[in-house]
């Protein structure tokens, strides 16, 4: 027969104690993975496929977040400018289609209040 020669504490919800402890499968399994887990951390190769140093981690983090603010700020900044040249062709167009109002009122005026006594304005002007 095999015995656990695992301490009790750590066995004794997993295994069977007794005078002769007999091996279940639960026993078994455990050891199993707990002498895989001790074979894996103390290969070589753990060291290898843990997470970074921390120190290269916080060189990083800092590096990752001033790119992602800058971004924003990038993206921002075209937004508002878009904004701005859409604002500022609106109130172009806007300014055109109001001195061509006013400028077809006046021809308008001038046109009825023409008595046809002196030459039109347009040809009144003086030249300096």
């Amino acid at each position: 027969m095999l015995t656990c020669s695992a301490p009790q504490s750590v066995l004794s919800s997993v295994c069977n104690l007794g005078e002769e402890v007999k091996m279940s499968w639960n026993c078994g399994t455990f050891l199993v993975l707990l002498t895989a887990l001790v074979v894996i951390s103390l290969s070589p190769e753990a060291d290898c496929a843990a997470v970074p140093n921390n120190s290269q981690t916080a060189a990083k983090e800092p590096q990752a977040e001033q790119r992602q603010v800058l971004a924003a700020d990038e993206r921002r900044r075209e937004f508002h400018e878009e904004k701005r040249n859409e604002f500022e062709s609106y109130v172009e167009e806007v300014d055109d289609e109001q001195n061509e109002r006013s400028r077809e009122s006046t021809e308008q005026w001038r046109e009825f209040h023409y008595d046809g006594m002196h030459p039109a304005y347009e040809y009144n002007r003086q030249t300096i």
